[in-house]
């Protein structure tokens, strides 16, 4: 038996089944790398961005050896535990709108900050549709389940900039994810609110399924935004990303970059993705930060 069969729990993806599922005529995925190991699949695609390869690239691992989250934090888990991926967007460049013979107008560098929260939703949309459990978003880039012991993180988005290599080439935004799929209590990192599908009650090993569902979304996603010119009303993703985070209505703490600690209720979202923070001196947005909810939303 192979490796790849070593942990029938965890069954390996296939390219081939995948390939004929996402890269049809009419979608936006033009390119799958499937890859057994790799340190990270956002370099991965960083790299194929800077040698001109077009928007439509996904990078997936089996197993990355230096996964990477916010703040350069670790992410990694067990070989096929989990899925780790990442694709190439150009959202800056004017592209022909697949099937259509209109084209997707250049999005502001300003909203690019919406990508992130646009996978959110999409990985929402996803886990929904292909479990009973009911995923919900931590700004700007987590994802939790309810456990036992209160929400705890089960995926991670990291979305990063890569400059344009040529005067003539488009720069590219890299928005890669690592979600626990079948990771084991004892596999979770110490002193981390942590958990996977598995543990959170999603019975089913094949990640495939999920794959599909959070490329399929996030295509759908992305193509509104792109279409709206990147703007998150007129797409509908403000709103959609509103409804599925949980830090709004949350009293938070949110340690900031350069500047201490801020506490406050988080009341919104604004139109450039910033969280809106209200404390006794006004509202103040927050445009990088990490985020604890110091007391959960109440309705």
């Amino acid at each position: 038996m192979s490796d790849a069969y070593s942990d029938l729990e965890r069954p390996p993806l296939h390219g081939a089944s995948l390939r004929r599922a996402l890269l049809t005529p009419d979608g936006m995925w033009r390119q799958l790398d499937l890859r057994d190991s790799t340190g990270s699949t956002n370099a991965d695609a960083a790299d194929a961005a800077r040698a001109g390869r077009p928007e439509g690239l996904i990078v997936v691992a089996e197993h990355q050896s230096a996964g990477r989250g916010r703040l350069d934090r670790a992410w990694e888990s067990p070989p096929r535990a989990g899925l780790a991926l990442s694709v190439l967007l150009r959202p800056g460049h004017a592209d022909a709108q697949p099937a259509t013979d209109r084209a997707w107008p250049p999005a502001p560098p300003a909203m690019f900050g919406w990508l992130p929260l646009l996978a959110g939703v999409a990985l929402v949309d996803a886990i929904t549709r292909v479990s009973p459990l009911e995923p919900m978003l931590k700004w700007p880039n987590d994802l939790l389940l309810d456990t036992a012991t209160g929400p705890a993180k089960c995926a991670g988005i990291l979305a990063e900039a890569v400059p344009a290599a040529t005067a003539d080439q488009a720069g590219a935004v890299i928005v890669g994810v690592g979600i626990n799929v079948t990771v084991r209590a004892e596999e979770l990192p110490a002193g981390v609110a942590a958990t996977s599908l598995r543990l959170a009650g999603h019975p089913d090993a094949d990640r495939a399924p999920l794959l599909r569902a959070y490329l399929r979304s996030f295509a759908d996603w992305y193509g509104r935004w792109r279409a709206a010119a990147g703007d998150p009303e007129a797409s509908g993703l403000r709103e959609a990303y509103l409804r599925a985070c949980s830090t709004i209505g949350s009293t938070v703490r949110v340690t900031l970059p350069a500047a201490g600690d801020l506490t406050g209720l988080a009341v919104g979202v604004d139109g450039d993705g910033r969280l809106l923070v209200a404390t006794d001196d006004g509202i103040t947005p927050v445009a990088a930060g990490d985020v604890t909810h110091v007391r959960p939303a109440t309705d």
